[in-house]
């Protein structure tokens, strides 16, 4: 800045005045007005040195403005793309928090391979984070981000192998990593499984050895698929910690029960943890004798030799002693609570401890050996839920009503929930359609039943000393765990999978796992003040363009970016960047 003197009127005007360069021209800003120069001498007795003063100090107080010259008339060349994203430098810093990079630097070393495994994996999960896509367009869009990615396709699909066989070694670092950074809570584990469909038209086979004794089962395997879709499926099953951030995943065929997936990972995260006792909570899917039976065992007493479970029950799969208990108004008790709204609510719920019979497998396989659990049982009564269901329930029935006045219009396939309210239907075989010539109808008694229990529902527990509202809210967190499947199949665009291999799917499933953890680590620090799709939102337009030589444009700012500063310490406000400023954002080590 400079002071310079213009006639104006056929006087001398002070004004200061910036300097800069277009095209190699020199151009000036008037940056302030000052006055002509005969009324300054009224004031001043030297106007012009005084303001010549002025414009050295502020020269000198200003902090120093750095310019760069661009040609105006520049011009694309073509297929040109200058984009990058620096939005990634938030979940590489905390992947660099979780110590993967070292993981994977440390297994590699006992590899005979020429390319980059933590490079590799850094990419696809940041790409799975911020642009979710199948992996060759991970590679294909791989400078987008600002990192040096020295390898092939090739090289991408053969990493794949190895992060399936180090997947549990991974879950159990990352497990060490969560209890150092934020603290872990791991006497409770919430439990729940979803699977992921494939667009294929048959399922794997399954492998059997030259006795024809099944060796091994295909995995991707035609079952009871959540979305209701025909095609063949793999499951997930994960167990997050009290705070939603995910623990451990695992993987099985669907064409298995889910019933029998908790107990394996129950197992192996028991082991590998560390941890003595772990309280699984899960919806009323997994709660099976033979899961009661393993967590918790007898629990006549409280010993601290058992595990624990907190398992929603159905009312209207129980027996008849428990309905019946369930929907006498005896022993039901009104307790006025506040809501999240801060709106008075009356919560009606009734418990007791109950000694229930079980039957096991006995070692032919056959549910033959009675056992006797302890377990508090807890109900409660909801309006809401009862509205809710009624409204649900109307809605089936009239699809049910239109199925049995227009059978030819519906299969197998889209009379799902229909079906079950109807009497003596029945589908081909081959073609899934409703065979002419059947007499259909409501199934009224049914209906007469299911409206009894309309608002009721049930938790059980092995935890006989936690109260009714305790019981409840432990409960409810399962919806974190709802939420997590909700963003890796939303968010992360999980499925379909276009994977052929177990070892590859199991990999893609962990790069899932191990973005959703990096994502609910995030939203912990940012104390949970924004939804996931907001933080993506804002890290996917953090973004900016080549503007010359070593120089980039930043475009995006908003209040998230703000907070993300505070949390890290770093300075996301710059509109210009030079590739030497980026890469210190990007060289994080904690």
């Amino acid at each position: 800045m400079f002071l310079k003197k213009s006639v104006s009127n056929g006087k001398v005007f002070l004004s200061f005045v910036q300097g800069y360069r277009i095209n190699g021209k020199v151009k000036h800003k008037t940056i302030e007005k000052i006055g002509y120069l005969d009324e300054l001498k009224k004031i001043y007795d030297d106007p012009i040195a005084h303001f010549k003063s002025v414009a050295e100090e502020r020269n000198l107080s200003a902090p120093t403005e750095r310019t760069i010259e661009v040609a105006i008339n520049q011009r694309l060349t073509d297929n040109t793309s200058s984009r990058k994203n620096l939005g990634y430098a938030i979940p590489k810093r905390i992947y660099s928090l979780l110590g993967i990079n070292t993981f994977l630097q440390n297994k590699q070393k006992h590899l005979n391979i020429e390319y980059n495994l933590n490079s590799i994996f850094g990419l696809l999960i940041y790409n799975r984070f911020l642009f979710p896509s199948s992996k060759k367009k991970a590679f294909d869009k791989r400078d987008f981000f600002f990192e040096s990615y020295d390898f092939s396709i090739d090289d991408l699909y053969r990493s794949l192998d190895y992060f399936a066989r180090y997947s549990e070694h991974l879950q159990k670092h990352l497990h060490e990593k969560v209890c150092e950074i934020i603290g872990r809570d791991g006497k409770l584990g919430y439990y729940d499984v979803t699977n992921y469909y494939f667009e294929i038209p048959y399922n794997d086979a399954d492998e059997y050895d030259d006795n024809g004794v099944l060796v091994k089962k295909g995995f991707r395997k035609k079952g009871p698929s959540k979305e209701h879709r025909p095609d063949p499926i793999v499951q997930m099953g994960l167990l997050m910690d009290s705070n939603g951030i995910p623990m451990a995943f695992n993987t099985f065929s669907g064409g298995e029960s889910e019933k029998t997936s908790l107990l394996p990972i129950i197992r192996r995260v028991k082991k590998d943890y560390g941890m003595e006792r772990i309280i699984t909570v899960a919806d009323r899917g997994l709660n099976t004798s033979d899961n009661t039976a393993f967590l918790a065992g007898i629990n006549d007493d409280n010993s601290k030799g058992h595990d624990g479970y907190i398992y929603g029950q159905s009312v209207l799969s129980a027996d008849k002693e428990f309905k019946a208990w369930v929907i006498n108004p005896d022993g039901y008790i009104h307790t006025k609570e506040t809501d999240k709204n801060g709106e008075e609510v009356i919560f009606i719920h009734k418990s007791r401890v109950y000694a229930k019979t079980i039957q096991l497998e006995n070692q032919q396989g056959k549910r033959t050996l009675k056992m006797i659990i302890y377990q508090k049982q807890m109900a409660y009564y909801s309006e809401k839920y009862a509205e809710k269901q009624k409204k649900e329930r109307a809605l089936v029935l009239a699809k049910a009503k239109d199925l049995i006045a227009n059978p030819g219009k519906y299969t197998r396939a889209t009379s799902i929930g229909a079906a079950g309210y109807i009497k003596n239907i029945k589908f081909v075989k081959e073609t899934g359609e409703i065979p002419d010539g059947i007499k259909l109808s409501l199934n009224l008694e049914k209906i007469t039943e299911e409206e009894k229990y309309d608002g009721y529902y049930s938790i059980v527990t092995s935890e006989k000393n936690l109260s009714d509202r305790e019981i409840r809210d432990i409960y409810k967190g399962l919806w974190e765990i709802e939420e997590s499947f909700k963003i890796i199949k939303s968010e992360f665009r999980a499925r379909p999978v276009y994977l052929r291999t177990e070892t590859h799917i199991n990999a893609h499933f962990l790069i899932c796992f191990v973005s959703l953890l990096i994502l609910r680590i995030l939203e912990y620090k940012l104390d949970k003040k924004y939804s996931v799709n907001k933080i993506r939102e804002s890290l996917i337009r953090y973004s900016c363009s080549h503007l010359d030589q070593n120089y980039y444009l930043f475009d995006y700012r908003d209040e998230i970016l703000q907070s993300l500063e505070k949390v890290f310490d770093i300075d996301l406000g710059s509109k210009i960047m030079t590739t030497s400023e980026i890469k210190k954002i990007l060289q994080y080590h904690k």
